[in-house]
């Protein structure tokens, strides 16, 4: 089952169904969460994080539209990735992480070689 435990809607970082794609993508793109694995259904996750049923059927529309999930009327929810969408979801998690991080580096006003060079640090570390 796609866990939830960690899930936190922040204030800024885009609506609440876009929140809840990203977590579940993001879950899928770690190993996290596997082919096959069952997704909350719309009621019980509108309940466990307090929100509109109406918000978790939007991001599920969302996943079935791209492919992720498998949904049925009255049926469970079901991550359906292709190996080819999971390398697709990694490098558009990727890209986008990169993307909020270049910006958080040029607004404290590094330059390209010390963003690099810090990268190669960090990298080194983890």
């Amino acid at each position: 089952m796609v866990s939830f435990d960690s899930f936190k809607p922040t204030d800024g970082a885009g609506p609440i169904y876009v929140q809840i794609v990203r977590h579940i993508k993001s879950e899928i793109a770690a190993g996290r969460t596997e082919n096959g694995d069952e997704l909350p259904s719309r009621r019980v996750l509108s309940a466990l994080l307090g929100i509109n049923p109406n918000t978790i059927q939007k991001a599920y529309r969302i996943l079935e539209d791209e492919g992720i999930i498998n949904s049925h009327a009255g049926a469970k929810s079901y991550v359906t990735v292709s190996p080819e969408l999971m390398e697709a979801l990694k490098a558009e998690l990727a890209e986008s992480e990169l993307l909020s991080s270049v910006t958080a580096l040029k607004k404290v006003g590094l330059t390209k070689a010390e963003a690099m060079e810090l990268f190669e640090k960090l990298w080194e570390r983890r």
